[in-house]
């Protein structure tokens, strides 16, 4: 049987396991990336590894989260990354050089390579032919110490692509016709590889925005060949040293094959409140739109920016509209500028926002109350922008553009924009390179980390228990996000402070969640979640676990759970329990006492914990390899490695 591009690239970067499954397999990372939000919690773990240099060819610390600066935690931050770079052979990224993913395809991605990054938007670097993946900021500061990365060997589905993207059509609609069909959960252990004779009418960006939305798919990367295109757009990066030819073999098999006509494809919009909620364009004629916000890392290329210049020049945004533009990096902000696209946004009455992610995390131009917000970002679960009334869609750059202009959803079918078509926007002969805001670090290590009062350490946890005697501290629902766990927007400044940062755990949900875990902590009592169905999706943020561990939650009791955050909840002690039957899940309620026993032994075992909980068994199963039990067991990663 031949090889498809992941597996080749699994196979030239095997260093334990096997790819067949269930075995879990783990790889060589090339390259690590992080983002300020999380990345200064995966640097004090990885100073608390004493490892004295970085093992990787290339790690990158970027700035475009906590970019606001509310306060002196966000600028402390920032001088510890910079001073935890410089000490230990990283690339820092300061702030205003964009976001992490747009810059990182710009100027480091390679094809044929791993990326490992603390986001989980991170396998945007597959639109190179890259296999990048999102994790938790531990998993990344031991690939950056030269450890391997673990995942399940996965199932490989392959995206066959015909025909080219035709009248408002856009590389944004393909991402958001994948989510109607695969929809939001279910695809874990998934990778998708992209292929077909319409692949070659892609371009890089446009790849890059398809990969990066198989993040709300679950899946854990999506990765594009490398061709041409792949290298006219290095070699117009003044990269073209880094391009190598990547394609699946002529008899490479895959676990399933979705077959999607390009031609066919029409504009799509994700409703609220899921990136899984595809509706037609056409469903959505008339509605008044409040605001409109293009950029985020999914959509802010140079591309997509001069796209939007070109329907907004000359015209001014309506009345009722408030109109936020972030493009992605200093080099596409720089383009703009020099090629009068600026100048037209600017004259139709756009905002120019900082190339940072901002609006997407909440972090900024939160839309008024019941506002119906039109994004290009890659999220719209509910409270996400800011406002928790808030109505966020998730539409093509040309599309929000259109709604700016109107104040309305557009109608397509309208006689001008029948008969035209979303600007053909040519890929550059060549981007201009400044690299000035990287700060590329010495061969010796250089002056002391600095850490300002809002910098704890990372918190450690004692071995899992022999038996769990807890209460059910939340009963939620599907569908719980990292978001809806740990709140971002005003509370990213919190990150690096675990004690105060736990106090939102749940915040939106149910404000008394942290003063109940309190509570029964010293009561001697471990707390317990229940959840439905895909618990832990969207943000690779650790935090979602580390908070609520150090509340004392030692077991999440769910229907099913995403693959980041699981990960995450074992690395930081915390059992992700799943019920064998679901309809046990009906029967809990908040404040319901849990036993077990013999937990600890059926983790050492691998056999399905039972659980008593009102007089009544609940049998639950542990879907973790034996690498991951002896970490659970330890208490979390940090306690098992021996970090000082």
């Amino acid at each position: 049987m031949g090889r498809g591009i992941v597996s080749q690239i699994l196979q030239s970067h095997l260093m334990e396991g096997s790819m067949l499954p269930p075995d879990e397999l783990g790889i060589r990372i090339d390259q690590t990336l992080t983002q300020d939000a999380t990345g200064t919690m995966a640097y004090l773990q990885f100073e608390s590894m004493g490892i004295a240099r970085v093992a990787t060819e290339l790690s990158v610390s970027y700035v475009d989260h906590n970019t606001a600066q509310m306060g002196f935690e966000n600028a402390d931050d920032h001088a510890y990354l910079q001073s935890v770079a410089a000490r230990f052979g990283i690339v820092y990224s300061r702030a205003g050089n964009g976001i992490c993913h747009q810059v990182h395809l710009e100027r480091f991605g390679k094809p044929g390579s791993t990326l490992l990054g603390s986001d989980s938007h991170t396998p945007m670097g597959g639109g190179l032919g890259q296999l990048a993946i999102g994790a938790g900021g531990l998993d990344v500061a031991v690939a950056m110490g030269g450890g391997a990365f673990f995942l399940p060997a996965p199932t490989l589905t392959l995206v066959r692509l015909t025909g080219r993207l035709g009248g408002w059509a856009s590389a944004k609609d393909l991402a958001l016709r994948m989510l109607s069909i695969l929809g939001t959960k279910g695809n874990v252990g998934t990778i998708i590889e992209y292929g077909g004779p319409g692949v070659a009418s892609l371009s890089v960006p446009e790849r890059a925005t398809i990969a990066n939305m198989g993040a709300e798919l679950g899946v854990t990367s999506s990765v594009f060949p490398s061709d041409e295109r792949t290298r006219r757009f290095l070699a117009a990066q003044g990269r073209e040293h880094d391009w190598t030819a990547l394609e699946a073999e002529a008899d490479a098999e895959y676990d399933r094959v979705i077959e999607l006509d390009l031609g066919e494809l029409e504009p799509l919009a994700a409703c609220p409140h899921s990136p899984g909620n595809i509706r037609s364009l056409r469903e959505l004629q008339g509605l008044k739109v409040d605001q409109v916000c293009i950029g985020s890392c999914t959509n802010s290329s140079l591309q997509d920016m001069r796209a939007v210049a070109a329907i907004l020049r000359e015209k001014t945004v309506h009345p009722g509209v408030s109109l936020g533009i972030a493009p992605g990096s200093r080099q596409v902000l720089r383009a703009l500028a020099k090629d009068g696209s600026l100048a037209s946004l600017i004259d139709s009455g756009a905002r120019i926002l900082e190339s940072a992610c901002g609006f997407c995390i909440g972090n900024g131009f939160s839309p008024g109350s019941k506002a119906v917000s039109f994004r290009t970002s890659n999220r719209n679960f509910e409270g996400r922008s800011g406002t928790g009334d808030a109505q966020v869609y998730l539409v093509s750059p040309e599309v929000a553009a259109l709604a700016a202009l109107t104040g309305r959803a557009p109608d397509l079918s309208d006689a001008g924009l029948a008969s035209a078509a979303r600007p053909a926007i040519a890929e550059p002969e060549r981007y201009e390179q400044d690299d000035g805001l990287f700060i590329f670090p010495d061969s010796a290590p250089a002056a002391p980390v600095q850490r300002g009062p809002n910098i704890g350490e990372p918190p450690r946890t004692q071995p899992f228990p022999e038996s769990l005697r807890g209460v059910v501290a939340i009963k939620a629902g599907d569908k719980i996000s990292t978001d809806h766990i740990m709140p971002a927007g005003a509370r990213l400044k919190y990150r690096s402070n675990i004690a105060a940062y736990a106090a939102f755990v749940f915040e939106g949900l149910d404000p008394g969640f942290s003063a109940r875990c309190a509570g029964l902590r010293d009561s001697g009592l471990h707390a317990v979640v229940v959840a439905g169905e895909s618990y832990g999706q969207g943000s690779s943020r650790e935090h979602a676990a580390i908070c609520p561990m150090y509340l004392g939650v030692k077991a999440v009791l769910a229907k099913s759970f995403e693959r980041i955050h699981a990960a995450n909840l074992v690395n930081f002690g915390i059992a992700p329990l799943i019920f064998v039957q679901p309809n046990d899940y009906e029967a809990l309620e908040r404040d319901e006492a849990i036993d077990a026993s013999d937990l600890r032994k059926a983790i050492e075992a691998g056999r399905n914990p039972l659980l008593a909980i009102g007089g009544r068994i609940v049998e639950c199963r542990l879907e973790l390899s034996p690498r991951q039990r002896l970490i659970l067991l330890a208490g979390g990663l940090l306690n098992l490695r021996g970090a000082r």
